[in-house]
């Protein structure tokens, strides 16, 4: 079965894994339900999401609504819960992106990518 797309560009896992971490605020729901979104603090990577608070079962799938910080325009995006964890911050749930769209990949890659280098560089000069 050939995996390959036009219009998409591929992200291997291990290069999702290693994308960083940034504290985010999300609007929450399970999928496919009239149910109200609930804000959740948590973390964005290039892979998926998490969130801290009233985890739904593994597997689960919902949707969730977010705008990166100096942007307007707020991603509408789908999601499946990968794994529960209980730890200091209470339950929290992590989800990958599912059928994220190029122009949202590239967006939130560029976003982090964007992050990380001016964590990067230091501050002042010579």
């Amino acid at each position: 079965m050939n995996e390959q797309s036009n219009d998409r560009v591929r992200v291997s896992d291990d290069e999702r894994r290693e994308s960083p971490r940034v504290s985010m605020r999300f609007l929450v729901r399970r999928a496919d339900t009239a149910d109200m979104f609930e804000s959740r603090e948590g973390n964005l990577s290039l892979g998926g999401f998490a969130w801290f608070g009233a985890a739904l079962p593994v597997g689960s799938k919902v949707e969730v609504r977010f705008t990166l910080p100096g942007s307007i325009d707020e991603f509408h995006l789908r999601g499946e819960v990968l794994n529960v964890g209980h730890g200091s911050k209470g339950s929290s749930a992590h989800a990958r992106f599912l059928e994220l769209p190029v122009e949202a990949e590239m967006r939130i890659a560029r976003y982090l990518d964007d992050l990380e280098l001016s964590e990067s560089n230091p501050r002042g000069g010579a």
